[in-house]
């Protein structure tokens, strides 16, 4: 008999963007702006940004396992709020099963973002920790984008 392990785990990150709610937004809904900060260089990346749409980002990881992150968006509230539900799959093995909000707060002239991940992590492929600081990793990398737009105005 095969163990199989299930780890249930939630965890809350929180960013301070130097840009409008809208602006912020706006780097989750366009396709390119997002592929830039979202997926690696090497990475394929689809986006169809709308309730029941879909995301995928494959790519390989450094062990060379082909990581498909796979989302369907279920609730957008223009400039405050999005939800959506995802897998990540090594190869054909499902890893993890997860809901993420994302919340846009204006304070002052600037957004603070919210983002609570609940996941189901499968048979010790991926540890919550490590979801958590990737995660962490490209909240950072949607922070170099929204300079990089600010500058470009």
């Amino acid at each position: 008999m095969t163990d199989h392990v299930v780890t249930h785990a939630t965890f809350t990150l929180e960013r301070l963007y130097a840009a409008s709610p809208a602006t912020v937004f706006a780097a989750w809904a366009d396709p390119e702006a997002k592929a830039r900060w979202f997926a690696g260089p090497d990475a394929e990346h689809e986006l169809d940004f709308r309730v029941g749409g879909r995301e995928v980002n494959r790519g390989r990881s450094d062990g060379g396992a082909v990581l498909t992150f796979e989302s369907w968006y279920r609730d957008i509230v223009q400039d405050e709020r999005i939800v959506y539900t995802s897998t990540l799959s090594e190869g054909q093995d499902l890893a993890t099963v997860s809901l993420t909000t994302v919340q846009f707060y204006p304070e002052g002239g600037s957004t603070r973002l919210l983002l609570t991940e609940q996941g189901t992590f499968l048979d010790g492929r991926e540890e919550p920790r490590w979801r958590e600081q990737g995660t962490g990793k490209w909240l950072d990398a949607l922070a170099a984008e929204l300079l990089r737009n600010i500058k470009q105005q």
